[in-house]
């Protein structure tokens, strides 16, 4: 593990959202912060939702992203960690990012230590309190039959079919921004820190919504970190070695303040 730790946090950029004004804007801003960390950082964790929609073939992958994809590369070529965790989105990761820009992907959770304290990280749609119907579809996603017959059927439709269904699930839910100090991944983190006391940070994207809180459980305590999203906030995490900070990302004509 280097001597010196910088570690940047990211999630829910829905790159490719048919909801978005501009979707090249969208992409050329998380290329910029990219762009911006890429003589300091060490790692990169990637917390799910950073594409709308992804999909992998056997011999073919969805068009688009390539600024994207090209700077993932370049940092990762450059001895940059990257770590992409799936969320309920960019749920189909398989091998095509580990293959050609060396990142390492997962589903589910991840715990994990950097100088010295221990992470959880998630995206936050596997754990904590999720309605039925929502758990159904996630367990619809990962079944590998169903997998295997949606790969069947043309990118022509299953494309178009997927960002429709995306657009109609972001219209029919409240703009309302949930709470970041007091939801379920907070009840989930206060349960999970009871039994894993190690753990110094929780770190979740999927709400929408940015905040951090301290919770206490038998004992131990824990900072809850909800990093919120790239659609209007550019909002990160960033982990210095010591301590952990939110940050947002200001894109303005190809120069970023940060």
């Amino acid at each position: 593990m280097p001597a010196n730790i910088s570690a940047y946090f990211i999630s829910d950029a829905h790159l490719g959202a048919g909801y978005l004004r501009n979707p090249r804007e969208a992409e050329r801003r998380v290329v910029a912060f990219l762009d911006s960390i890429k003589g300091d950082a060490t790692h990169l964790f990637l917390l799910g939702d950073i594409l709308d929609y992804w999909f992998e073939y056997h011999d073919v992958v969805p068009k688009g992203y390539t600024r994207f994809f090209g700077k993932l590369a370049q940092l990762s070529d450059s001895g940059v960690k990257i770590v992409w965790l799936a969320g309920n989105h960019d749920i189909w990761l398989f091998g095509y990012f580990h293959d050609e820009l060396g990142i390492e992907v997962r589903d589910g959770s991840l715990c994990l230590s950097l100088a010295g304290k221990t992470f959880f990280l998630n995206h936050g749609d596997t754990v904590g309190f999720r309605p039925l119907k929502f758990r159904f579809i996630q367990s619809f996603f990962r079944n590998k039959i169903c997998q295997k017959l949606f790969s069947a059927i043309h990118p022509r439709w299953t494309v178009r079919f997927a960002l429709a269904w995306s657009r109609r699930n972001r219209e029919s839910h409240s703009e309302k921004e949930v709470n970041p100090h007091d939801n379920p991944l907070v009840d989930f983190a206060k349960e999970y820190l009871a039994s894993h006391p190690e753990i110094s940070y929780f770190i979740f994207g999927h709400l929408h919504s940015l905040g951090a809180t301290q919770i206490e459980a038998d004992g131990a305590s824990a900072e809850v970190v909800i990093l919120g999203e790239w659609i209007h906030r550019c909002s990160f995490a960033h982990f210095n070695g010591q301590e952990l900070s939110l940050h947002t990302f200001s894109y303005k004509g190809g120069r970023s303040q940060q």
